[in-house]
């Protein structure tokens, strides 16, 4: 398996680096893109500073929260606490448009081109942008989705309609009692539909997608592929990291392309088949969209 110390981020400057890309995007078949937190994060989902206090000021004032996400681990005292907080952080990171339209730029520069997405964000921002979601693969769940605690089936549960009542009614940093989600079957309380232990559903949706990734993968390989990969870091590089690499290996036509302010690197190996950014993402993406409509 593949180690952080084998990589070497390029010294090449961005602007080289974003025009090679530039012409690899029009001359490719096909584009794969791998996104991660950092795309999100590009596209002014932040968990600190501003969006908390906005926010979160209540929270942080009362527990001593110094980011959202850190926030959804606070052993709250009652689950009318636990939903308040969650349901505001699902309302503003799931329902609410990103304040930049990073997604959208991306979007103009491969929706002529044969794409698929994987992706570990939960945030549902690309099917908010209009990309097809018969094209996409939420490996990781959906903020936009319950599921039963136990759980006692394999069905996940839509879940706007219960989060935007609970943002609504809630006072005090807490919801109604009659507004906690229970399970439709079995009565246990709901969770959130996020892999983070062995009690994630993988639902008929998620194994759907899961197959037509890996027959659009199958059907294309040995083309000229763009395997692109924006704001994807470490945590999990099983899922989209490493598979882009090995991939791009074994495809002397493919082309493997990091976004990732800070943490853009590839394998000694790849040099080159890659094109390593160390930039914003959001920059990066309109420069190329722009050129694009030009």
């Amino acid at each position: 398996m593949f180690s952080r110390i084998w990589t070497k981020p390029s010294t090449k400057s961005c602007s080289e680096q974003i025009q090679r890309l530039k012409a690899v995007l029009q001359d490719c078949d096909v584009v794969v893109i791998g996104a991660g937190a950092g795309l999100s994060a590009s596209a002014g989902f932040v968990y600190t500073g501003e969006r908390l206090e906005k926010y979160f000021s209540d929270f942080a004032a009362k527990y001593g929260i110094q980011d959202m996400y850190s926030g959804g681990f606070y052993p709250f005292a009652t689950p009318e606490e636990h939903w308040a907080y969650w349901s505001r952080y699902i309302y503003i990171n799931r329902y609410m448009d990103a304040p930049k339209p990073v997604y959208d730029d991306l979007l103009k520069l491969v929706q002529d081109k044969d794409y698929f997405i994987i992706t570990t964000n939960v945030d549902h921002c690309f099917q908010k942008a209009g990309f097809d979601k018969k094209r996409l693969f939420y490996t990781q769940g959906d903020y936009g989705l319950f599921q039963c605690s136990e759980p006692c089936c394999r069905e996940t549960f839509e879940n706007e309609a219960m989060i935007l009542e609970m943002v609504k009614r809630q006072e005090d940093m807490k919801i109604p009692t009659e507004l906690l989600p229970v399970c439709p079957h079995c009565g246990k309380p709901m969770t959130m539909n996020l892999r983070s232990d062995n009690k994630f559903i993988e639902d008929e949706g998620w194994h759907r997608a899961a197959e037509r990734y890996k027959n659009f993968l199958r059907t294309r390989e040995g083309g000229k592929i763009l395997f692109l990969e924006l704001g994807v870091g470490y945590n999990t590089p099983v899922i989209i990291k490493y598979p882009f690499w090995q991939m791009t290996m074994k495809n002397t036509g493919a082309t493997y392309a990091c976004i990732n302010q800070g943490q853009a690197a590839c394998p000694q190996g790849l040099n080159r088949q890659a094109i390593c950014i160390n930039a914003d993402i959001g920059q990066v993406l309109q420069s190329l969209s722009d050129a694009v409509i030009q």
